[in-house]
């Protein structure tokens, strides 16, 4: 009788492990970075443009920054995100009408130090237009039904119990510094799913989050093409947009009246002496 008794005490205290067990891993659990430009150039909360016309002289010089974390931490290393940035630039020097494009380490910005600090930054690249990069990612983390399988050690290491959903997005908000006017912008998402044991899941996730950047910027970067095609169209009708050229600037290359001029005149001269020759 009490052999029989021990063995259902048994029995029942398994079971109880295991609901708990179960109800302790199957909780879900999220985990947010990010970093906002409005937080940045509007930290007192009043994104009010100054009512005033943009002068852009050509070619543009363009700074190109992510925008800082306001205290939080990042999975992106400055070293990933001076990576990431240089696959930004390479978008940009496509274009004739952008003289240079500077990447800005993270340490020139300060959380919250609204368009003063990027007027600091304008000045010490020597840059008129900035490209500001922001992110916003969330990790969620929703363990399956095999879960409560981790209470045994092989279980911890074998066992994929753990569910990750990486959301991501990238944007890239393009300012002139001057008139604090927005240009244009391109954003990018990121979707990626996975499972881990308990054991590799800090690591998997971890993966997951860096590729959900990159990916985001990848899908980011066609967007960012078709805006800057898009916006040396657009300002030729913008009225609130004047456009500059700087000595020697005649449009990418293209030639100007003067120098056309010139070509016409050594031409007739050329011709002139070889009739007279002949």
């Amino acid at each position: 009788m009490k052999t029989v008794f021990r063995w259902m005490l048994m029995v029942g205290m398994l079971a109880l492990l295991s609901s708990c067990a179960a109800g302790f891993w199957s909780q879900s659990y999220s985990q947010r970075e990010a970093s906002s430009v409005v937080d940045y150039l509007y930290p007192k909360g009043e994104p009010v443009v100054p009512d005033m016309v943009t002068h852009l002289t050509l070619p543009v010089k363009v700074g190109i920054a992510f925008a800082p974390e306001g205290g939080r931490g990042s999975v992106l290393s400055e070293e990933k995100k001076l990576e990431l940035l240089g696959q930004v630039k390479t978008v940009f020097e496509k274009y004739p009408y952008i003289q240079k494009i500077d990447v800005i380490p993270s340490s020139y910005l300060r959380p919250g130090g609204g368009f003063e600090n990027l007027s600091q930054i304008g000045r010490m690249f020597g840059v008129d237009v900035v490209a500001m990069v922001s992110y916003d990612q969330i990790q969620f983390d929703d363990p399956n039904a095999l879960s409560f399988l981790y209470w045994s050690i092989a279980g911890a290491y074998v066992i994929k119990g753990d569910q990750h959903d990486t959301q991501t997005m990238v944007d890239t908000s393009v300012f002139d510094i001057n008139s604090r006017k927005l240009l244009f912008r391109a954003p990018g998402v990121s979707a990626i799913k996975g499972t881990a044991t308990a054991v590799a899941y800090h690591e998997v996730a971890r993966e997951a989050r860096s590729k959900g950047y990159e990916d985001a910027v990848q899908q980011m970067i066609p967007n960012l093409e078709k805006e800057l095609a898009a916006f040396k169209e657009r300002i030729k009708q913008d009225e609130s947009v004047q456009i500059h050229h700087s000595e020697g600037y005649h449009g990418g290359g293209s030639f100007s009246w003067l120098a056309l001029l010139m070509v016409a005149l050594t031409g007739l001269t050329l011709l002139s002496r070889r009739q007279q020759s002949a």
